[in-house]
């Protein structure tokens, strides 16, 4: 009963391992615009570095969520720790099916999230085979699209991974350019 009360004056206690998971819209669609799919046979995965930009201010540095003004110098830094994000569609079944596949996919992250060491955000999309495969399979495919993850990263620095939105932004400057 303690809980309830606790939850109702809005001072529910924090779970540290919320962190650890892709929450907002805005992360998800982050992660999408920078990034490509991946397939695996039980699974679509997206990736992008997990980034924090600061905007100056008369004190310094501070976070901003306006990191898109085109004059105010920003300090990009990798943030260390990644986050896993789940997504189930209405595609995949009804609730009960969606729910398992979430739960089974939920607790191969857990195992296995050690495998992720980069500062990076990973979106994962089950498939609808997700439903009859073994749990081991699942297993196998989400270290497998963790090591890709990791392998990505460390094959190209952070200061030289290029988004498509940044080789978009690259392509219009060029562009733009009289000749």
């Amino acid at each position: 009963m303690a809980a309830n009360h606790a939850e109702r004056d809005g001072k529910r206690k924090e779970n540290p391992s919320r962190a650890l998971w892709l929450r907002k819209h805005a992360d998800y669609q982050r992660v999408y615009r920078e990034s490509r799919r991946q397939s695996l046979p039980l699974m679509t995965y997206f990736f992008a570095k997990r980034t924090h930009v600061a905007v100056q201010n008369d004190t310094g540095f501070a976070p901003s969520e306006l990191s898109g003004q085109p004059d105010a110098p920003s300090l990009e830094t990798i943030l260390p720790c990644s986050r896993v994000g789940l997504t189930a569609g209405k595609v995949l079944g009804n609730a009960v099916e969606r729910n398992r596949i979430k739960r089974r996919m939920r607790e191969a992250v857990r195992l296995h999230r050690m495998e992720l060491t980069a500062g990076v955000d990973v979106i994962l999309h089950p498939r609808r085979s997700v439903l009859e495969a073994e749990f081991p399979q699942i297993e196998r495919e989400v270290v497998r699209a963790f090591r890709a993850v990791q392998l990505a990263m460390q094959a190209r620095p952070a200061s030289n991974i290029t988004t498509a939105s940044e080789e978009a932004a690259l392509k219009k400057t060029h562009h733009a350019q009289p000749l």
